[in-house]
């Protein structure tokens, strides 16, 4: 299958929400890397409180659409950006924005593991501390108990909380990550490929995590795997050379896809 980096594919399925669900909304994005056109006019709903996936192959665009949610592409040299993304109503992009205090907003959990060289505690206690979330130890102590406890790993770290955060096992630091992520009271955890350094088993809790976490959060995962976008989405998007193809209900995606190129790349023929 042979496409053009040129191709713009007019995007099928439900990629705008009318039910009130809206958390996040992106109108007409288009990312620049230098003349490189990556992003190309994508339009997307994201709904509050759920699982959204991003899939495709390697080189789609998909990490890149991910990181313009939280401005992360800004740090980019080159790199241009055009549309409108708005969380609750409020543009992102507009110039009185904080990037600093959007990404205070937005947790994210990268591919790698990479709990700073701290101790478990002060990996957690990071984030909160700097913003001003805590107004003494004793609720400091409880926003990490908490966030250690909502990442599913206060039992095994309890008595450890002094000791490196590298010190723990791949699937561990993860959750450590996710910890950090949750610690600042975000809305959305952003997280790009986060179980594909991980065994099958630390996926397996992550998974089951970011089931549990749904519940308070806004989540967009990226991932190659799509048994776990069928596992943990509840709406799924298909991204192809930078186009935004299909987006709806993950079962539909998965099951009943609408345009030909989203069948092929499910069932293998291509990717």
């Amino acid at each position: 299958m042979v496409m053009s980096h040129d191709d713009v594919f007019e995007t099928v399925g439900r990629p705008l929400l009318s039910d009130g669900r809206i958390k996040i909304s992106c109108r007409n994005v288009n990312v620049y890397y230098g003349n490189k056109h990556a992003i190309k006019d994508v339009s997307v709903d994201i709904a509050e409180k759920e699982v959204t996936a991003f899939i495709g192959p390697s080189g789609c665009g998909k990490s890149t659409f991910l990181r313009c949610i939280n401005r992360m592409n800004d740090t980019i040299k080159d790199c241009r950006f055009e549309g409108n993304i708005t969380i609750d109503g409020e543009n992102i992009y507009d110039k009185n924005m904080d990037p600093v205090l959007l990404r205070a907003r937005i947790g994210m959990v990268f591919q790698k593991p990479n709990p700073f060289p701290k101790s478990i505690y002060k990996n957690v206690a990071y984030g909160p501390s700097i913003h001003g979330l805590a107004r003494n130890k004793s609720e400091l102590d409880e926003i990490v108990i908490t966030s250690l406890e909502r990442a599913g790993l206060f039992n095994e770290v309890k008595d450890q909380l002094d000791h490196p955060g590298t010190s723990l096992s791949g699937g561990q630091q993860q959750r450590l990550c996710i910890a950090r992520a949750i610690s600042v009271h975000p809305e959305i955890i952003l997280m790009d490929e986060p179980c594909s350094a991980l065994d099958p088993i630390a996926t397996a809790k992550i998974e089951e995590l970011i089931d549990e976490l749904r519940q308070n959060y806004t989540i967009i995962i990226v991932t190659h795997s799509m048994q776990q976008a069928a596992r943990v989405s509840q709406r799924t998007a298909f991204f192809h050379l930078g186009s935004l193809v299909e987006v709806d209900d993950t079962n539909t995606i998965f099951v009943n896809p609408e345009h030909k190129l989203t069948q092929d790349y499910i069932t293998g023929r291509y990717g």
